[in-house]
């Protein structure tokens, strides 16, 4: 194939005008296609936003406040310190430390907007975050004034508790067709904290309010599974899919998850994009948290990985624990009883019943999950009866029907006998043996001991 070289100088420069007009073309369908291809894009109008985020993550404390434009978040005008906000008498002097920084400001801008020249460093500082402004924009400036509290040790407390979490998390929305760095959003949400609550009314680590979490969970008077880490992923995962299925981004499905789906399909109905949303939509309750949503999951998500191989993190270890679903209302004290559990331990696998159901006055109702620790086995005595169902007799009495008797199985140790053994004999693990008769790892048995060994009941109580 002939190749066509220009020859003359017009020639020249019209082929090379070619040249670029398909390199800037084809270079913009590549950006095109790595944003669509990213399900989590960094938006230049937002990389603002993400390294401040970032900052407030891994750098600024609770003892910190940072004092920025609420518009504007490159406008950091002072970092204040703090007092302890859980020390007596912090709450008042926290205040006054804050409004006397806001004054101060206030008055630096007023004075700028009036044509002052800088003379002090604060005054320096903040005159050089409006050197490519309008003089206008001083006075504008002093009402978007806005305090962010650091939340650097917060973020780590969070951290240790998201080992417990997070690749269990991750494994479940990959198997839902999700996205694993969605299972980073708790680090905005509660910080991993199982037991959060807003003054909003959103419980749990994925922060659920009554209304929305009744579309997805069980909330009542007597189970709240916006409480337990587990059930409430799950339930996350439904509504992330739901968001994304509706407006077709991970970045409006994010903010959707703050805003609510609804007001998102309105504000895309407006705006048409993500991009166009953050940069000019304002309506409803669209503020200041929900235009900086993404932009916090993305900072979130870049701090805990960047932490994630760090050895002097000392992260908790995942918990391996059962589950048993209860086929009939069953008394909590039958249930610890049974699985040998104390209350304490029963209530924090339980963190989705409510106190009625574990101070007793309520029995655990019919089709709940209870949670217990791996290995633990029903122990059945003579004497014993089935932990469920639960049945009614016609004068509204509470009985319970009981299970066909079964023989105690008792085995006594013979001589040769080891804890593993018998162990292997009945087909139990030692430690199952052990805790069936009430020993320690390190006790020992003799010739002559009678030894229970526990008959597992259905798990399917």
């Amino acid at each position: 194939m002939n190749c066509i070289v220009p020859k003359t100088q017009e020639q020249k420069i019209h082929f090379l005008c070619i040249i670029l007009c398909w390199f800037s073309c084809s270079l913009c369908l590549a950006v095109t296609k790595c944003f669509a291809a990213e399900p989590f894009p960094l938006y230049p109008c937002i990389s603002t936003n993400v390294k401040f985020w970032e900052a407030v993550y891994s750098r600024y404390s609770t003892r910190q406040g940072i004092l920025h434009d609420i518009d504007d978040l490159s406008r950091v005008y002072a970092v204040i310190e703090l007092e302890d906000w859980d020390a007596a008498g912090s709450a008042k002097i926290n205040s006054e430390r804050i409004k006397e920084a806001k004054n101060r400001i206030n008055e630096i801008l007023t004075e700028l907007g009036s044509g002052k020249k800088p003379i002090t460093p604060e005054e320096r500082k903040i005159a050089a975050l409006f050197a490519q402004s309008p003089q206008a924009d001083y006075h504008e400036a002093r009402e978007n004034i806005r305090l962010q509290v650091g939340q650097q040790d917060r973020f780590y407390e969070g951290l240790i508790r998201s080992g417990k979490y997070l690749a269990h998390f991750k494994r479940y929305f990959i198997s839902q067709g999700l996205p694993a760095e969605l299972a980073y959003l708790p680090h905005v949400e509660s910080s991993f904290n199982p037991k959060a609550y807003s003054k909003a009314g959103a419980a749990g680590l994925w922060q659920f309010t009554r209304s929305t979490g009744k579309e997805y969970l069980t909330i009542n008077e007597l189970v709240d599974e916006r409480y337990d880490p587990y059930l409430a992923t799950q339930a996350a995962a439904k509504m992330l899919k739901d968001n994304y299925a509706r407006l077709e981004t991970w970045p409006l499905a994010i903010t959707a998850y703050n805003y609510g789906r609804a007001g998102m399909v309105r504000a895309v109905n407006e705006q048409g994009n993500y991009e166009n949303i953050f940069k000019s939509y304002s309506q409803g309750y669209f503020k200041f948290a929900s235009r900086n949503f993404y932009s916090e999951f993305l900072a979130a998500t870049r701090v805990a990985k960047r932490l994630a191989t760090d050895p002097r993190v000392p992260f908790d270890r995942p918990e391996t624990t059962i589950t048993v679903r209860i086929k009939e209302d069953t008394p909590v004290a039958r249930l610890r009883s049974a699985y040998r559990i104390s209350p304490q331990e029963f209530a924090r696998l339980n963190a989705a019943l409510m106190e009625p159901v574990l101070d007793g006055r309520q029995p655990v109702p019919k089709g709940y999950q209870a949670r217990l620790p791996a290995g633990k086995q029903p122990l059945v005595q003579q004497s014993a009866t089935t932990l469920a169902p639960k049945a009614t007799t016609p004068e509204g009495t509470p009985r319970i029907k009981s299970a066909p008797a079964k023989p105690v199985a008792r085995y006594t140790v013979q001589k040769g006998d080891t804890l593993s053994s018998i162990a292997r004999q009945f087909r139990l693990s030692p430690q199952t043996l052990l805790a069936a008769n009430n020993r320690s790892g390190l006790a020992e048995i003799r010739i002559g001991d009678k030894l229970i060994i526990p008959v597992a009941l259905s798990k399917n109580l």
